[in-house]
């Protein structure tokens, strides 16, 4: 415990933390949540994908200690730059490719941002890190996000843990996976300081609805069909964006360099059951009244569609001293009031999303 008392103390003292894709969903809560409890300055580098909703961060713009430059992680020499001017005692590497769906549709992109971009963040990270002085390059971390998928799918009864073998099954598992492999490797035949952390599905505010929880709660908002793939019967780890990020910064603080750790609540739920609590809470916060009740459809499930993700935190929670906080029931409430109000927000989300998926039919 000195030690990890010691490298907090150390870490406290910090001039600048780096985000990449700290636009996106997951990115945006992390550079919130940081600059509420961390000090110094922290650098968003993101490209402003679809997926970056510019009102998710707007009422930042004029922060003293936060700073977004608009850069791809495919490019070495700007990212290299970035690193070299704005001088961070930690990384953090978000941006990537996110939605299943779309992995199968366009399995290049992915393979370009989340395998191509993570090797250039591994390497060009490296680079700076070895010239940094003794003390900085003892406190600096490299904190890699990846997913509870690249595990695949278990069994009924079965909880990944850091042991279990990486066995993904859809084109963005597969990529994250590599980059997954890829840090290993930088930590063993360089020595750079890297940290992979395994999340579960995450939900709350500012996320794409394009993903199950902001999608299910829209289409209840409005009346729609709630559609499931399959039987509706795959279960999911669900954890909020807000204990996810502080996992994060846990892994900063105190993870120790070359070990992964798996974060979640420990608690699988199905997807129909999801959407049935999504469609209850919309009718007990907006009331029946004047509106049509959504219902559940269910369709042909998609391709390499895994069965269930299960995780065993223990690892997390005895090392980094973490643990999942917020109950689903009481997240899940404060999300579906968070998009009810938010209509500019969810306005621009969609219009993003329409413009990408105009993109991927044109490719």
């Amino acid at each position: 415990m000195e030690s990890m008392a010691r490298r907090d103390a150390d870490l406290s003292a910090e001039s600048c933390a780096l985000v990449t894709g700290g636009s996106g969903f997951i990115g945006s809560a992390l550079v919130r949540q940081w600059l509420e409890c961390e000090p110094g300055r922290l650098v968003n580098y993101d490209c402003q994908t679809y997926a970056a909703v510019p009102a998710s961060l707007a009422d930042l713009a004029e922060h003293p200690q936060y700073e977004l430059v608009r850069g791809d992680v495919v490019d070495a020499t700007l990212f290299s730059q970035v690193l070299s001017e704005r001088r961070p005692e930690a990384v953090f590497h978000l941006a990537a490719e996110t939605h299943v769906d779309r992995s199968i549709v366009r399995p290049p992109k992915f393979v370009a941002t989340n395998v191509v971009g993570a090797g250039v963040v591994l390497e060009q990270t490296c680079r700076y890190w070895r010239g940094l002085p003794a003390a900085r390059r003892e406190r600096f971390r490299l904190v890699l996000a990846s997913t509870d998928e690249v595990f695949g799918s278990a069994d009924d009864v079965e909880r990944f843990d850091e042991s279990s073998p990486l066995q993904p099954n859809s084109p963005y598992a597969a990529a994250k996976a590599a980059a997954d492999h890829l840090a290993r490797a930088y930590y063993r035949t360089y020595g750079l300081p890297v940290v992979v952390v395994h999340p579960t599905n995450n939900y709350g505010p500012r996320q794409i609805p394009e993903k199950l929880i902001p999608k299910m709660i829209l289409a209840a908002l409005r009346g729609d069909d709630l559609t499931l793939y399959g039987d509706g019967l795959h279960q999911r780890d669900w954890l909020h964006v807000d204990d996810c990020c502080r996992g994060f910064r846990a892994a900063c603080r105190r993870g120790a360099p070359g070990r992964r750790y798996l974060l979640g609540s420990g608690r699988t739920q199905t997807n129909r059951s999801v959407v049935e609590a999504i469609r209850q809470g919309v009718a007990d916060q907006l009331g029946r009244a004047g509106r049509r009740s959504s219902r559940v459809v269910l369709v042909e499930d998609r391709p390499g569609h895994d069965r269930r993700y299960a995780v065993d935190p223990a690892t997390a929670e005895r090392e980094l001293g973490w643990r999942a906080e917020r109950p689903f029931r009481d997240g899940l409430r404060d999300a579906i009031r968070w998009y009810a109000e938010q209509t500019q927000w969810v306005a621009a989300a969609e219009a993003a999303l329409q413009a990408r998926d105009a993109e991927d039919r044109l490719a």
